[in-house]
């Protein structure tokens, strides 16, 4: 095979790439472990912690292990403190686990070194793992870190207010340190009153806590309070105001006479000396990105503004890197207009920066307009936009860039590579350009590279090739959890949960560390293999490394438990989230309906829309489904309501959704009137009505929309197929059916499954061919479905053919000894031909057996309460006028020529017994009710779970004629619309 980079087998290239090493082994240091005295040991972690020089960390720590002081917690918490402070959260973090012995120092050591890397769930796991220790307290160290994390997000403000409310609870709340930290989060989320109750309860306040409420009132505009605070801390006796002091009021903006005393002050006090230096205000701004203060970076860059100062392309690379989310979009494209103007488009870091900025709010036009315009590149540019299109779904743009910068002569580094590996896994030709990247990164000596194997490892899992997959993954000679997250993803994706499994149960065994991601993929193999005992066993192992409570686990364990039949403890899991996401929700609801539990799927709604949470699409589709099934019309109207109402019932999954609903709720109307409004391009959707008008009786009308999409084009599928063969059965089309079982085969090539045959045995059957159909069921290459034996064994019963029908009752027995439908068919075949000692053997048999004969019932929904009715029903509340109502009719229709069709009575009884028991049927109660509760023009709809008998068939029919209205029953077959006397299925069924 010849690639255009570079030309070698996969096979090859996968043995150059492995290593026959464990996946967990830790590489070795090249530093002796000669033993130093145990003086030095101290002053040498202190060293690496001052300089940050991991490398001597890691010697004095390796010395620790081997002079067996590595128990020592003095020794362990100032490691902790070592390898935080030089930036391997990792190794502290398996330092921690294995740690014996924790105390106070320890967890608060982890939780500061999390604070100090904006680690925000790490930390918050930490904290509630802390809280399960029996032996150990959160002291006020604990809370300060804490608090600094939750002072980043807005969104962890609540998380705030509930370790404020913990502090109080465990006597912390007036601790000055906690006071601090509490006094800046509630200051800068905008809760000033909050923040100066705390404030001004604290026996002792310094200048950065003045400054902090200073710059609270100044950033919210309330300009008399900051001057206010300002002229109190100035006044102060024992502090003084500092450089900060005066820049919180100068960031107001405002001009007068306030504002310019400040001004002087800061001048004349030296406060201000660097206000001209544009490097000094740079290196301010770069210290509040640092810190993660972005609103405060970006006022320095608007006070520069205000201040008349001047920019450097620095002041524009740290002003653009603030900007860098979709609500700042506006901020973004004024910076640019700046830049412009300031003549430093040409620069190539500014413009790095903002091919970054609109790239990460999503505006890649505006980031390759910035690109195609710069007349220099960098290898950060080419990163830049390959690994943003990537990223944005635009994989093949991605691989064309890299490609293009290959041809200017741009050598790639280890970060190109990974993400254009990645961008490998969504295109079409992603495979052979996978094998073309990988053989390159062989050739530029980069493929051992940590990002680069781990992207290896993920698009061969995601291009299905596992087998490559693994060997990459084998010659790992460390352990590292991306490339094991990519491999478990892969073999979930891929249909190998048990392969995924075994893999987590290394990790674990291994002592490392799995993440969210690796849980909640876990879990969607415990799903897909419905292996309860393995999800719960990795929900406790959440529980332990304190992922319980991260919503994406949460979601998957949720899964899980419905997967599995659990909903009572998924609805308890459930119940103990605080706030739902979407994912949950989804996760809840969709879980319910395929497990055939929809009425709670659609409580479960009504407490999402009470909660305020949105549905999506998945969800509405999922809700769709669940009124499908249980023929629930007036909640399916309300969903497509809700689905308009939020902008989702133009997706094409909702729709072709929303259009079946409306079928299988006896509304074919409807379902073909929102079939000519969209704008239908999928096979999907032409089959739900195909399948819909075939159900209803209109087998001519589906039949001509099967031609009417073969015009436009629309490949049919088996599903297509299996609509139009049950038109031609439910519509007596023995021919056509015959036709389109030879089409579907010889023009489409798509091979006839059970279910096709199922449909033209059906078709063969009713009408009478029943030798034929037998003869199809022997010859097919499938074995017979239970399904395809009830059908032909009811025509069977229908025509009279004992023969015949003894025969396939014999088989179906023998498929399902206990299915109750065969005893009953076969009994009710007997009693149709007056066979009654037969019919008595059947029944006892079946006693026998102990097999139950499931009871036929109707439904009908009225003002959304579904009412139920069996024969001879009195339960009802108002069954005394249910009964009047159903007597006038049967007086009525007897006028119009009805006569009782007694041989539908399958019992040995008189003729008049005989048609008192027909009067009283399910179906002839259910609308007998929906006559007396609904108005005059409305359309009655009752469901039966059986087959409807021929005599209520005929009843319904005169009862049309005389009420003059539409009844639609839903039988266990297919849909009957009655009007004007007559039935959509022309007296075939």
């Amino acid at each position: 095979m010849h690639y255009t980079l570079h030309s070698c087998r996969t096979h090859t290239l996968l043995k150059l790439t492995a290593r026959s090493s464990s996946p967990f082994r830790i590489p070795c240091s090249n530093f002796s472990t000669a033993p130093l005295p145990h003086p030095t040991w101290l002053p040498a972690l202190r060293s690496a912690i001052a300089i940050g020089d991991l490398r001597l960390g890691r010697r004095t720590h390796a010395v620790i292990i081997t002079s067996g002081a590595a128990e020592d917690r003095f020794l362990a918490n100032n490691l902790l403190t070592m390898y935080s402070k030089c930036g391997s959260l990792p190794c502290a973090r398996r330092l921690f686990d294995q740690m014996p012995h924790r105390d106070t120092v320890t967890w608060n050591s982890l939780l500061s070194a999390y604070a100090l890397h904006g680690l925000t769930a790490d930390a918050i796991h930490l904290f509630r793992l802390l809280l399960r220790c029996p032996t150990v307290a959160p002291t006020r160290l604990t809370f300060t870190p804490l608090l600094k994390l939750c002072s980043a997000s807005a969104d962890l403000f609540p998380t705030s207010q509930s370790l404020h409310s913990f502090a109080i609870k465990i006597g912390l709340g007036s601790d000055a340190m906690v006071s601090s930290a509490l006094v800046n989060v509630y200051s800068k989320f905008g809760f000033l009153q909050e923040a100066q109750h705390i404030f001004d309860g604290m026996d002792e306040r310094d200048v950065v806590l003045w400054n902090i409420m200073i710059k609270g009132y100044a950033q919210l505009g309330f300009l008399q309070d900051a001057f206010f605070m300002f002229s109190e801390l100035h006044r102060s006796e024992t502090l003084h105001l500092d450089e900060t002091s005066v820049r919180c009021i100068l960031m107001i903006g405002e001009s007068g006479e306030l504002f310019e005393q400040v001004l002087a002050y800061g001048i004349k006090t030296c406060l201000l000396d660097d206000f001209a230096d544009v490097l000094s205000w740079n290196k301010i701004m770069s210290e509040h990105v640092r810190n993660g203060d972005y609103d405060a970076a970006l006022e320095c860059f608007l006070e520069m503004k205000r201040l008349n100062f001047g920019y450097d392309n620095v002041t524009f690379v740290i002003a653009l890197s603030t900007v860098t989310s979709g609500e700042y979009f506006e901020a973004g494209k004024q910076l640019h207009a700046m830049v412009t103007k300031a003549g430093l488009c040409s620069d190539v870091s500014v413009s790095n920066s903002l091919i970054n900025m609109y790239a990460k709010m999503g505006s890649l036009a505006y980031a390759r307009h910035v690109f195609e315009d710069m007349k220099e590149f960098d290898l950060v540019s080419w990163n830049t936009m390959i690994s943003n299109c990537a990223q944005n779904s635009l994989e093949a743009e991605s691989v064309e860039l890299f490609i293009k910068m290959l041809r200017l002569g741009v050598l790639p580094d280890q970060f190109t590579m990974a993400s254009t590996l990645r961008a490998c896994s969504g295109i079409t030709i992603g495979y052979l350009m996978l094998e073309q990247v990988h053989c390159f990164a062989l050739k530029q000596g980069i493929f051992m590279d940590i990002f680069v194997l781990t992207a290896l490892v993920d698009v061969y899992a995601k291009k299905g090739k596992m087998e490559e997959a693994e060997l990459l993954f084998s010659g790992m000679a460390w352990f590292d959890l991306a490339s094991c997250n990519a491999l478990i993803a892969g073999y979930v994706i891929n249909g190998y949960p048990n392969k995924a499994l075994d893999l987590f149960s290394s990790i674990t065994r291994s002592g490392e560390r799995p993440n969210d991601f690796t849980l909640a993929t876990v879990l969607k193999a415990c799903s897909g293999l419905v292996a309860f005992e393995n999800g719960m066993q990795v929900h406790s192992h959440a529980i332990k490394v304190g992922y319980d409570s991260d919503l994406c686990v949460c979601s998957g364990i949720l899964d899980m438990y419905i997967k599995c039949g659990n909903v009572k403890d998924a609805s308890a899991i459930f119940s103990n989230i605080s706030k739902p996401d979407d994912v949950a929700w989804t996760a809840m609801i969709s879980g319910c309906v395929e497990i055939g539990d929809e009425e709670h799927a659609l409580n479960l709604y009504l407490q999402m829309r009470q909660s305020g949470a949105m549905p999506d699409e998945f969800i509405l589709a999922s809700l769709i489904k669940a009124c499908s099934c249980l023929a629930a019309l007036g909640p399916g109207r309300q969903i497509h309501g809700n689905a308009i109402k939020f902008g989702c019932a133009s997706d094409s999954f909702v729709g072709t959704s929303i259009l079946d609903m409306y079928a299988k709720c006896g509304n074919i109307e409807d379902s073909y009137s929102l079939f000519k409004r969209m704008n239908v391009t999928n096979t999907a959707s032409w089959n739900a009505l195909v399948l819909g008008l075939a159900q209803h009786g209109y087998g001519k009308e589906a039949l001509k929309l099967f031609k009417n999409m073969m015009s436009q084009g629309v490949q049919p599928d088996k599903i297509t197929f299996v609509g139009v063969l049950s038109a031609c059965s439910h519509s007596g089309l023995v021919s056509e059916a015959y036709s389109h079982f030879d089409t579907m085969r010889i023009d489409y090539c798509i091979e006839p499954e059970v279910e096709h045959y199922s449909c033209l045995v059906d078709a063969l059957g009713r009408a009478g061919l029943l030798h034929e159909a037998e003869k199809i069921i022997e010859t097919m290459p499938y074995d017979p479905s239970a399904s395809m034996y009830r059908a032909l064994l009811g025509a069977c019963r229908i025509r009279g053919n004992m023969e015949v029908g003894q025969r396939i009752a014999t088989r179906l027995l023998g498929l399902e000894p206990l299915d109750s439908s065969a005893y009953v068919l076969l009994s009710n075949t007997y009693a149709a031909a007056n066979r009654w000692e037969d019919v008595h053997k059947a029944r006892k048999t079946m006693a026998n057996r102990n097999v139950k004969k499931d009871p036929g019932y109707s439904w009908i929904e009225i003002k959304n309460k579904v009412h139920l009715f069996v024969v001879d029903d009195t339960s009802h509340p108002e069954s005394t006028a249910i009964y009047q109502e159903l007597e006038d009719l049967i007086r009525k229709i007897k006028g119009e020529g009805y006569i009782p069709d007694t041989d539908y009575v399958l019992l040995d009884l008189q003729e008049e017994e005989k048609e008192r028991t027909l009067y009283y049927h399910s179906e002839k109660l259910a609308i007998a009710y929906g006559l007396i509760s609904t108005t005059p023009a409305s359309r009655i709809r009752v469901i039966k779970n059986l087959r409807v008998c021929g005599d209520c068939h005929n009843a319904i029919k005169y009862i049309t004629k005389v009420v003059s209205r539409e009844i639609v029953l839903r039988d266990a077959s297919r849909f009957h619309c009655f009007k004007d006397g007559a039935c959509s299925c022309g007296d075939y069924w």
